[in-house]
């Protein structure tokens, strides 16, 4: 494709989703649940949108893994979780608190709140997901 070339539009349809009638259903890990904005659908899967929610009294199984993606946005919406990355160790983030996962890092999820509700966004949408061994040192 020359330089000037105009990048390829992705057809996005208009997608709107209600709280009100939402469903947390079980997802990548079994102590959240997962609310799909539907935005993998609108958007043929080049991207997806989550909100991710504690299940009260369950708690995370901190494996080191990696995501097969080129973006993942961690917005917290509520309470708060503590992360150990790879590049840059443990971080704790609360309500309004982000992190831009870097592509294809080793990161764990340590702990979080029973309270916990996040927004994830990722690009693709729907991605694979492999355990690794952690950092050594």
């Amino acid at each position: 494709m020359p330089d000037d070339a105009p990048a390829p539009t992705l057809r996005v349809r208009t997608t709107v989703t209600h709280a009100a009638s939402a469903n947390f259903d079980t997802g990548l890990r079994p102590f959240f649940g997962y609310r799909d904005l539907g935005i993998a659908g609108a958007t043929a899967g080049a991207y997806g949108a989550n909100v991710v929610r504690a299940i009260p009294g369950k708690h995370a199984n901190p494996v080191w893994h990696t995501h097969t993606l080129d973006f993942q946005l961690v917005f917290v919406l509520r309470g708060w979780v503590r992360f150990e990355y790879a590049d840059i160790g443990e971080v704790r983030l609360e309500a309004g608190d982000s992190v831009l996962q870097a592509p294809g890092i080793a990161h764990r999820e340590l702990e979080h709140s029973d309270d916990m509700e996040l927004l994830e966004i990722t690009s693709p949408g729907e991605f694979e997901t492999k355990v690794v061994e952690g950092p050594q040192g």
